[in-house]
């Protein structure tokens, strides 16, 4: 049987990049790139994951172009980051904020599927968690390959702390709904803000990303939903 979480689904590269960001991915990289161990039974240990000790780790999933990641570290100077991202373009966004912004040491990078991550992370290690704008494989037949399924939030409520937040958005309607019965029936999860018709709007300390303004500017409202993970 096909084991689903080794499967990324469409283009890592989808142009080339230009040389100076070839250049940085070949010079950054290897030093922020985050390796599961060898066994394959093995988690990761994550005592000596940054050189300075933070106060919490918070973890993104298909940072995109980095633009939300990098706000979240340049705004939160005692947290520890990883971020996930398989596509190499967005890779090499997130470390040109970084390198910018004199950041990269409080960032790892696991550039595959973060699927593949999630089992490897030790229990309750994550203080809070970002899934925006993942893609909602909006075809019927392709719904199987959304991130958001029963296994990957048994998963996040794994790693995730008592009291964590799990932030997450869409501007695909029929994602929204989905995302929403497939949370409800994980109670490890509660919604910190009521479902009305009027949905939630973004959080102060959530900036805005091009992919927001290019959905706005196509018609598409963007939903945001946070949860917290209860006790165990």
């Amino acid at each position: 049987m096909e084991d689903r979480r080794r499967r990324v689904y469409g283009r890592r590269l989808s142009h080339r990049l230009r040389p100076g960001r070839q250049a940085l991915l070949e010079r950054a990289l290897p030093a922020l790139q985050l390796a599961l161990p060898e066994d394959a039974q093995a988690q990761i240990d994550l005592s000596g994951l940054f050189p300075t000790p933070v106060g919490d780790l918070w973890l993104e999933i298909g940072f995109g172009a980095g633009e939300h990641l990098a706000h979240q570290v340049r705004a939160n100077p005692a947290v520890g980051f990883i971020g996930c991202e398989p596509f190499v373009q967005g890779v090499a966004g997130l470390l040109r904020h970084l390198e910018a912004e004199g950041t990269a040491g409080r960032v790892r990078i696991f550039p595959d599927d973060a699927r593949l991550l999630l089992d490897r992370l030790p229990e309750a290690c994550i203080g809070r968690l970002f899934v925006l704008f993942s893609d909602p494989w909006p075809k019927k037949r392709h719904h199987k390959r959304r991130l958001i399924d029963a296994e990957t939030l048994a998963g996040f409520a794994r790693i995730l702390k008592d009291g964590a937040e799990f932030r997450w958005a869409s501007d695909d309607s029929g994602y929204v709904e989905w995302t929403v019965e497939h949370v409800a029936g994980n109670e490890a999860f509660a919604l910190t803000d009521r479902i009305s018709a009027d949905w939630p709007s973004r959080p102060a300390d959530w900036p805005e990303t091009r992919y927001e303004q290019k959905a706005r500017a196509a018609g598409r409202a963007p939903v945001f939903l946070r949860y917290v993970r209860g006790p165990r």
